[in-house]
């Protein structure tokens, strides 16, 4: 009998104050600040994403989670997974989660997310104007996995043929994967679990999750657009723009046409994605991400790990419950109210009947001026390399040392650029 695959969405704890960021950002930031500052780019840009049914909640209080549970179970949400914020043993944006844990009212199913990457102020998770970093020491193996123990041992816990799930977004970054994993799995067995399933997120270039030591891999769209048609120079911006903006049907094909044989990857579908809340200018926008484009998407990622996993456990991701700041959320919005959780239930349920993706977008083509253009051209490609620069520093320091002062001459041009 062909199982059916659990539908987990990303949940993000930024919806209340910390020390830490009201000294980064000021007093009182919570999420809900870059969300409500935020403004259209173009005619016919939806922003800003603003809440109805649950408000500008704070997540300290047990009564919005409750409520966030009760709305998740009855559009066909089976779980959570949290993104936990570990610091060589500080945690961050912590508390919802704690709380979660000791509350048994909260009785969602759920797993965490290792989000292992640097906090930066321009929420790119690079190595420059660095927040908070991850430093990656021989003792945070042992001691992350030690922390997590009473987590994974929660009767709530996520598992994967009787394994707990463990999912680390950038596996990359560590310094040797299959040892800090191989102490991970001693450590668990040494407690009385008998294995760890880790999956790795398919995220910033990386697809082979079996190379660092993983049982099976996660796709994280918008992530790895290998391909996919960018559209910015079609759109008639207001102001200057930096970033890049791709049609939702173009990446959600790209998705559902990638092969996967023989291994286990995850499939993961987002309701939209916006990230101009953060990043202004610079940001990804996908155009036309409706609540019946996202059923559509959703419906055929459930059929396809239907066929491909038919005998095994598995799930299909939604990114997210709630990343406001980044325009994905099922949580009511005030244009689309419950529209995407209806989507969300149909294909959740096996009762959509669309056999396509139903709402395309129109153009609005702009004047076009010769310097301009080229003066766009060179930007793009010089800040293309940059980024692809540093990626293959980070893998060899040694370099990366020899090549630190003139990085960062390169890096304060590249600002001045922009």
């Amino acid at each position: 009998m062909t199982k059916k695959p659990r539908l987990i969405a990303f949940y993000l704890t930024q919806f209340h104050p910390i020390p830490e960021n009201d000294e980064w950002w000021g007093k009182g930031f919570t999420e809900w600040t870059n969300v409500t500052k935020t403004e259209p780019l173009y005619d016919g840009h939806y922003q800003p994403h603003l809440p109805t049914d649950l408000g500008f909640y704070d997540l300290r209080l047990r009564d919005v989670r409750h409520e966030q549970i009760k709305l998740a179970k009855e559009f066909g949400i089976d779980g959570f997974c949290y993104h936990y914020y570990w610091f060589s043993g500080k945690r961050l944006l912590e508390k919802p989660f704690d709380d979660m844990l000791a509350d048994p009212e909260s009785d969602m199913p759920f797993c965490v997310c290792w989000a292992n990457e640097n906090w930066t102020r321009r929420w790119d998770a690079a190595e420059h104007q660095v927040l908070i970093a991850q430093n990656y020491t021989d003792e945070d193996d042992l001691n992350f996995i030690k922390d997590l123990v009473p987590i994974i041992k929660d009767s709530r816990y996520i598992k994967v043929d009787g394994s707990p799930l463990i999912i680390v977004y950038r596996p990359q970054q560590l310094p040797n994967a299959k040892k800090t994993f191989a102490v991970w799995r001693n450590y668990a067995h040494s407690v009385g679990i008998e294995d760890l399933h880790l999956c790795a997120a398919l995220t910033h270039g990386n697809r082979d999750y079996a190379q660092f030591g993983c049982d099976s891999g996660v796709e994280f769209p918008p992530h790895n657009l290998d391909g996919v048609e960018m559209l910015k120079n079609d759109m008639n911006f207001k102001n200057k723009f930096l970033g890049y903006i791709i049609s939702y049907e173009a990446i959600a094909k790209c998705y559902l046409e990638r092969k996967n044989d023989n291994q286990r990857i995850f499939k993961t579908v987002f309701p939209s994605w916006d990230n101009t809340a953060r990043r202004n200018n610079r940001s990804l926008i996908v155009a036309n991400g409706t609540p019946a484009n996202y059923e559509y998407w959703l419906s055929q990622s459930i059929e396809i790990t239907k066929k491909a996993h038919a005998d095994k456990e598995s799930f299909v991701f939604i990114n997210a419950w709630n990343e406001w700041a980044e325009g994905c959320h099922l949580e009511p919005d005030r244009k689309y109210g419950h529209q995407f959780l209806e989507a969300n239930l149909r294909a959740a349920s096996g009762t959509s009947n669309l056999n396509g993706f139903p709402d395309s977008f129109t153009f609005i083509l702009p004047k076009r001026y010769f310097l301009a253009d080229l003066s766009e051209l060179v930007a793009y490609h010089f800040y293309s390399l940059l980024m692809k620069s540093r990626s293959w520093l980070s893998k060899r320091p040694k370099i990366k040392r020899v090549l630190k002062l003139p990085m960062i001459c390169i890096n304060r041009l590249s600002l001045l650029g922009k």
